[in-house]
């Protein structure tokens, strides 16, 4: 069922935590295997590649090597992932196999895949932004990688059968198997006894490359706590679930193929980072990230290819309730194959209604929507319903490519009854800024109030770019004709005060002002997200006198890293600028221990 490498060396799997905690994770079954690293420690391009357990599903439809400059070529194994497309005539969901490869690099990295289907006629390696050079020999497609990326080879036009790869910088402060903090699976495949692993505070659940776990990671209702690796959950149910915790880390793993739910679900949580999340779903409701009720969340780094929304934004829903605060999604490529890249607002209270604020999207590349409904359409959809108000939404250096079948943008405050008890109360404050589409197959986007008390207000275009065509003030257009119409789109009269900019108007005619808090606290050694938001549609942010270990991006304004300073209290001078002017604020930033 695979060809896993290094048969005959030993696997040490080691899972320590206190007391009953390690009690309850007894495995079932383990396979051999090691990570291989390049063997030229001399030099700066290093390169390691990963097993993968006997049990765990490959796929032949590809041969994958790499190899540093000069050195020797190394097989890279290739997991075999499931994809979904709905048939828009039946509603059935027909799902097809396709194929992921994953490594660990620095400097500079060879790449070979060859076809099993023999030589090539044409390939593209998306996403099509990273303009990634390859060259075509036969049935090889070859290409050189000097920084990590997340990429789909595609032969012959073929998006199910194609070759995802995750090209991985190679892990830094990796865990010792020995730490009494650390629930450590080596390399192999693991089970656990009830398929979940219950995280406790203050513990890291390692994941090391080659480990693949039928598990869910649970955190509830704790502090402090990570998930990190480069290995798999593979099979599991819900993959990672995250509810009423605290300063939360997933970095580099993979969720691939999940039994059922979501791949990643966030309840009523504060302070959490998912980095460098691989998704592929296949299952109905295959969601890849979804948020609910929470504050202070960054995603990033992140590669989502799910049967549905691979980015879902909502205020209550089960058991969770309360609003949504401060998310940042950043530097990540979105692929739905079902229903939307990125959907907001759909689910909240309608008895004590909620607020989702605060959101930004920024250096996104969109790869693909494909849905046949109507009431799911969007590459960014923002559908408010059960009395939510969703309001200050940024979606900055937003790259879609050509989808198979859906809208671009969909904003409506809605009352759908398949999911609402209400209509939502509105949007209000969306700033779109570099937003480029290349493609001929989308349906014209849509944008709809539901009356004049639920409305659409102060939506602002900055620079969108429809097939190389500039859509706003000064284009060329029918004077009588809409700006939507040029996209092409329709808005309602429920849409209010809606603007298109070019790349150089001003945004405003008043300096900013900031809206964020005057004080934050962060833990020492934890993830520590803070979102600067002000008036009047900056551009860009800045902070000085943060703590070590934290940085400022200074085109979302996201504070965010982990505080290694000793505790104590940082002043900070944040701020906020548009073309009209800056405007400062103190932060009063403590760090305290965990």
């Amino acid at each position: 069922m695979n060809d896993t490498q290094g048969t005959g060396l030993t696997r040490r799997t080691l899972i320590q935590a206190a007391g009953a905690t390690a009690a309850a994770y007894s495995l079932i079954g383990a396979a051999a295997g090691t990570a291989r690293a390049d063997d030229t420690p001399a030099s700066a391009d290093k390169l390691v590649v990963y097993p993968i357990p006997s049990g765990v599903p490959t796929n032949s439809s590809f041969s994958v090597k790499a190899r540093t400059p000069g050195g020797e070529w190394q097989t890279v194994q290739v997991y075999r992932a499931r994809a979904k497309q709905i048939d828009a005539n039946t509603g059935s969901g027909p799902v097809f196999n396709s194929s992921v490869a994953t490594f660990d690099f620095d400097g500079t990295v060879e790449v070979a895949v060859t076809s099993s289907k023999g030589a090539i006629g044409s390939a593209r390696i998306r996403p099509l932004s990273y303009d990634t050079q390859f060259t075509v020999d036969g049935a090889t497609v070859s290409f050189t990688l000097t920084e990590p990326r997340n990429l789909s080879i595609e032969i012959d036009g073929e998006i199910f059968n194609n070759l995802q790869l995750h090209a991985n910088p190679i892990e830094s402060n990796a865990p010792d198997p020995d730490d009494p903090d650390v629930i450590y699976f080596g390399p192999g495949l693991h089970r656990t006894t009830d398929n979940v692993v219950k995280v406790p505070s203050g513990k890291t659940v390692y994941l090391a490359g080659g480990a693949v776990l039928t598990s869910r990671v649970e955190f509830v209702n704790v502090e402090n706590a990570r998930l990190r690796g480069r290995g798999v959950l593979y099979n599991s149910p819900s993959g990672v679930l995250l509810q009423y915790s605290k300063n939360i880390e997933i970095d580099g793993v993979m969720v691939l193929n999940p039994s059922s739910g979501y791949a990643c679900t966030v309840g009523q949580s504060k302070q959490v980072t998912i980095r460098n999340l691989h998704s592929y779903s296949h299952g109905q409701w295959g969601d890849g990230i979804d948020i609910f009720c929470s504050e202070d969340v960054l995603i990033e780094g992140v590669w989502m290819r799910n049967s549905d929304d691979c980015i879902a934004i909502y205020a209550h829903r089960w058991d969770y309730y309360g609003d949504v605060r401060n998310v940042t999604v950043r530097n990540s490529t979105l692929w739905a194959d079902v229903a939307h890249p990125v959907n907001v607002g759909t689910h909240g209270n309608t008895e004590n209604p909620e607020t989702i604020e605060n959101l930004v999207f920024s250096n996104i590349d969109i790869l693909d929507h494909r849905e046949p409904q109507m009431d799911y359409q969007g590459c960014i959809a923002l559908n408010p319903g059960d009395s939510n108000l969703v309001k200050n939404v940024r979606a900055q250096d937003i790259r879609v490519e050509d989808f198979r079948w859906g809208q671009l943008l969909n904003m409506r405050v809605m009352y759908n009854k398949t999911y609402n008890t209400s209509v939502g109360r509105g949007i209000d404050g969306v700033f779109i800024r570099n937003l480029t589409y290349t493609g001929t197959r989308a349906n014209p986007s849509t944008f709809v109030g539901y009356d004049a008390d639920h409305a659409i207000k102060n939506v602002t275009f900055q620079n969108l770019v429809i097939n190389g065509k500039f859509i706003g003030n000064g284009m060329r257009k029918p004077g009588w004709y809409k700006f939507t119409d040029m996209m092409p789109g329709y808005a309602n009269e429920h849409v209010l005060n809606t603007r298109f900019l070019n790349s150089t108007e001003a945004t405003s005619t008043n300096a900013p002002q900031i809206s964020s808090p005057d004080q934050a606290t962060a833990t020492k050694n934890q993830v520590f997200n803070y979102l600067i938001t002000a008036t009047e549609l900056p551009t860009s942010f800045n902070a000085d006198g943060l703590p070590k270990g934290l940085d400022i991006d200074t085109a979302t304004g996201l504070i965010s890293g982990t505080a290694e300073d000793n505790v104590g209290t940082f002043t900070v001078t944040v701020s906020a600028t548009n073309s009209v002017g800056t405007a400062t604020q103190t932060l009063t930033l403590t760090v305290q221990h965990a």
